[in-house]
This record gives structure tokens, C-alpha cells and sequence, in this order.
């Protein structure tokens, strides 16, 4: 193939042999994912569930119904947590669809359990939204539904313009494990973030980061659940 690609007898051996080629490189690529898939499936990761009816319960206290398709990722969602194996997911979906509302649930899944979660986006507006809305989600008590997930001083946002003196003391509250749900930018995967037994990490817009920047922060914790959007 190599060399009818570059003296080739024929045009239709050229197009042979370009074939040829490409299939190498698609070939190995796929062995390649499969075999990161298999090494990631082998590992172990905390079992999170929950008591009957509590997801429920907790779908019930938000401001509106989830969607079928809503429903259907939160139950994906729920199947990975408990499965015994790190989660490793992309949820897709256009702007407003509603990604961030089954974020959420995972994450006072991951709560009612006393662990840690991590919110990564790649803009300090971004993640000022993320904070405001988990704010909304998670700590707003909803009338007859009892305590909520999370109390907003459990939830805090770290970005570049963060005053070091608030810097100093969310990431007290990391190690202590006082704070459960912590959403920023890059800042998250620089040192010294150490939380206490992170559990759960999301990152929204993905694509807009590296791979290595990805692996950084689950190396925040051990062997973490991680969902894309």
C-alpha cells in the first residue's frame, strides 16, 4: 500500500492503497479506545444508591417535570453510580435542554452519601451560572418537601478572580470536607485544591478542554464517577 500510494500502477490502485492506509490508522485508533475502555472498566469506583423513592422525592421538588429523555439519562446516571465501576459518560444534548438539572440529581446523589463533587466549565461566567443554578437546584427549600440536598454554605465557586483570603478558605473547607460541591474553572486542577474524598466530577463543554486537564481532576479523587456535557 505504501508503495502504490506513492507510485502507483493505476488510479484505481492509488485509491486501493489510500484505503488500505486509512483503515490502519482507524483500525489502531479503535483498539486503542477500546483498550482505555477495558482499563477503565476494570477499575473500581464507591457504589452510590439510594433509598426507595428518594430520587423520586427529589425529581418531584423541582420547578418543573423532567422529560422522557431527561428521565431516561438521570436513570443511566443512576445505574453507573451504583455499578461498582467509575462512571465515565457523555450526556449530549443542545443548549437548554436540560443537562444540568441531571448533573444536579447525581450530585445530591452523591451528597445524601456525605461525599464530594466537582463542577469544571471553561469560562468564569460559566461557571458563575453553574453556581447560581445549583444554588437553585440543590439548596433552595421547596415548600413540603422538607430539607433541601445541599445548604448554600456546602456549595462554592472558584475562579482566577476569587480573593485569595476566600481561596484560602474553600480550600479549608475541601480538606475538611465541610464543602460538597465545588464549581469553577481551571482553578480546580491547580494546586494546592485537595478535597477531602471526591467522589463525582462534571465537565461541562468538554471539548473546550484536554484531555490531561481532564485527568487532573479526576486525579482530585480516587478513581472518581466523571460525566461530560
Amino acid at each position: 500500500a505504501l508503495l502504490q500510494a506513492h507510485f502507483p500502477a493505476s488510479s484505481k490502485d492509488l485509491l486501493a492503497a489510500r484505503h488500505r492506509l486509512a483503515f490502519d490508522e482507524i483500525f489502531l485508533l479503535q483498539i486503542g479506545v477500546l483498550q482505555q475502555k477495558r482499563l477503565w472498566q476494570n477499575r473500581s469506583a464507591r457504589q452510590f444508591q439510594t433509598p426507595e423513592g428518594w430520587v423520586e422525592q427529589l425529581c418531584a421538588s423541582l420547578p418543573f417535570p423532567l422529560t422522557g429523555a431527561q428521565l431516561r439519562a438521570l436513570a443511566d446516571v443512576q445505574k453507573d453510580l451504583s455499578s461498582g465501576h467509575p462512571m465515565n459518560r457523555l450526556l449530549q444534548g443542545d443548549v437548554g435542554s436540560g443537562k444540568t438539572v441531571i448533573a444536579a440529581l447525581a450530585i445530591a446523589i452523591i451528597a445524601q452519601s456525605g461525599s464530594q463533587s466537582a463542577i469544571m466549565a471553561p469560562t468564569s461566567i460559566l461557571a458563575d451560572q453553574h453556581y447560581r443554578t445549583m444554588l437553585r437546584l440543590l439548596a433552595e427549600p421547596t415548600p413540603g418537601q422538607g430539607e433541601p440536598p445541599l445548604q448554600p454554605a456546602t456549595i462554592r465557586l472558584l475562579v482566577g478572580d476569587t480573593p485569595e483570603a476566600e481561596k484560602v478558605e474553600i480550600r479549608q473547607g475541601l480538606a475538611d470536607g465541610s464543602i460538597r460541591l465545588l464549581i469553577g474553572t481551571h482553578a480546580l486542577i491547580e494546586d494546592p485544591v485537595n478535597f477531602a474524598d471526591l467522589q463525582f466530577a462534571v465537565v461541562d463543554e468538554q471539548h473546550r478542554f484536554g484531555v490531561e486537564q481532564r485527568a487532573l481532576l479526576r486525579q482530585k479523587g480516587d478513581n472518581p464517577h466523571l460525566l461530560v456535557m
